[in-house]
């Protein structure tokens, strides 16, 4: 893997090649997303590991979603996504490590999720559980060689931190998405470093705007417009001896999308070499 590299998020589909999206900004590394388990096969991860190996892009990671529903806010985010829901728990639990044997057989380094919003209150009945079921997934990640990486937002750094030292493996981490910090109103993702550094392995350069009301999330903007200090963050991570890669994700669609993008690149790699 390329030390401190810009790469960017791209679909994982069916029968699709994921690394066009990626040589389309003329990159070299990428995570690829995926929500349906279903395409997580041993036939389609091999497809995957070669098409990678032709474009000469990393897999910096797999970021696997699950089923069921799922509801982006403060009102029925806490109910629906993650591991946390009881109802769901047992079927992601599943998804999550069919996710790891693909992401292992494709040669990618972990998997990537959002837990879900894990109870700040560790007394709280749904905290243990949940606790059981993300070391059942990141056992068989173990098992498989890979890591497996928590997405920050839904929960505060201090709750990650103890998530992390309550399951007690080496092959955890954090993959430091620095807009979700703020968009859910969590953290500083500057800050967050203090509390959670040395577990980052991955980022999602992505940037926002703090919630304005206690029902919804705070607003994406491209990188630059929002509440990401990127210079400070950038000097940080160096401080930590981060040398992951710097995923940019950019959560609209169409011409905007990779307009935005291409910015992205020349403003991050403009201050990494700086700060570098």
């Amino acid at each position: 893997m390329r030390g401190m590299e810009v790469g960017v998020l791209t679909s994982l589909g069916k029968d699709n090649d994921p690394f066009a999206h990626v040589a389309e900004f003329g990159l070299k590394t990428c995570q690829l997303g995926n929500w349906n388990p279903a395409i997580w096969t041993n036939t389609r991860a091999k497809e995957i590991k070669s098409l990678a190996a032709r474009a000469g892009v990393d897999i910096a990671a797999v970021w696997a979603g699950y089923t069921g529903p799922k509801v982006w806010d403060f009102i029925q985010g806490p109910s629906t996504l993650g591991l946390v829901p009881t109802r769901y728990r047992k079927t992601r639990t599943a998804q999550l490590k069919k996710a790891a044997d693909f992401a292992a057989a494709a040669g990618a380094p972990g998997i990537i999720t959002h837990a879900g919003f894990i109870p700040e209150n560790p007394d709280d009945r749904l905290y243990g559980p949940t606790i059981a079921a993300l070391r059942e997934v990141a056992a068989h990640c173990k098992k498989r060689g890979i890591g497996f990486w928590f997405e920050t937002g839904q929960e505060t750094p201090v709750t990650l931190l103890r998530t992390i030292q309550d399951i007690g493996l080496a092959n955890l981490g954090i993959n430091l998405d620095t807009a979700n910090c703020v968009l859910y109103g969590k953290a500083n993702p500057v800050d967050s470093l203090d509390v959670f550094g040395r577990y980052v392995k991955n980022l999602h350069a992505k940037d926002g705007l703090y919630p304005t009301d206690g029902r919804s999330l705070g607003k994406e903007v491209p990188i630059g417009k929002g509440k990401v200090d990127w210079p400070k963050l950038i000097r940080r991570l160096r401080e930590l001896r981060f040398t992951g890669p710097f995923i940019i994700e950019r959560e609209i669609s169409g011409p905007q999308q990779a307009r935005d993008i291409r910015k992205a690149v020349t403003y991050l790699r403009r201050i990494i070499a700086r700060v570098g």
